[in-house]
């Protein structure tokens, strides 16, 4: 019998620390969410393959959002805009920040927001496919009649003041694609910014790197497969 109260210490042990140790399982935080902007003139059905990457790789289906805009609005109407999209889906989903996939112009409203709307402290991660960032010559054939378009051309105030001092402001994780065969972004180069990691695909057109296979792939590994 000097045994049994050995016995029953160890099994009650046993039961105290069995729930320590499922806890780091069910401590498992969800993704932060991802919020998808298009370019101008585009729609949220562009996002359609990038998503699904997302989704098969574990990416709960709620915590993917595409934000969607009249194009001929300022990039700063835009920007503002985007910014009560974000503060809608932290409130909804209790997350502490977004990441967000940007493509051409959306690149320009996402980073207004993040730089002049205090959005910073908002995002981890933020991604531009193809944007204008210091400006494309293409945007000279809309300018007269559209502001986006008069925004989107190198030297207007708007980039002037986008660019100005740090591009990247915050503790935010900023990447870029640029394709060598763009033919909407010119130079092709303007994409890259610095303090950003700045990375070039294959021969891809404008609208054709937001469904590129190897592309996407790279994007979810840089926003969620770290």
């Amino acid at each position: 019998m000097p045994r049994l109260p050995l016995y029953t210490c160890a099994v009650t042990a046993a039961a105290l620390l069995l729930p320590l140790a499922a806890a780091p399982a069910a401590q498992a935080q969800d993704p932060d969410p991802v919020v998808f902007v298009h370019g101008f003139l585009g729609k949220g059905d562009q996002w359609s393959a990038m998503i699904e990457e997302f989704e098969d790789r574990g990416h709960p289906e709620e915590r993917l959002h595409t934000f969607e805009y009249d194009s001929l609005r300022s990039n700063m109407t835009i920007a503002s805009q985007l910014s009560n999209f974000v503060d809608d889906i932290l409130a909804d989903t209790d997350a502490s920040q977004v990441d967000m996939v940007t493509h051409s112009m959306g690149g320009l409203s996402s980073r207004w927001y993040l730089k002049e709307l205090d959005g910073a402290d908002n995002v981890g991660d933020w991604v531009s496919l193809g944007g204008p960032n210091n400006g494309t010559s293409v945007a000279g054939y809309c300018s007269v009649l559209i502001t986006p378009c008069q925004e989107m051309k190198a030297g207007s105030d708007f980039l002037n003041q986008l660019n100005a001092d740090d591009p990247t402001p915050g503790n935010v994780a900023y990447t870029t694609f640029r394709s060598p065969c763009d033919l909407v972004i010119s130079p092709v180069d303007s994409t890259v910014l610095d303090g950003a990691d700045n990375r070039q695909t294959s021969c891809l057109g404008h609208i054709g790197m937001m469904s590129d296979d190897d592309v996407v792939t790279e994007v979810y590994d840089t926003v969620a497969g770290r």
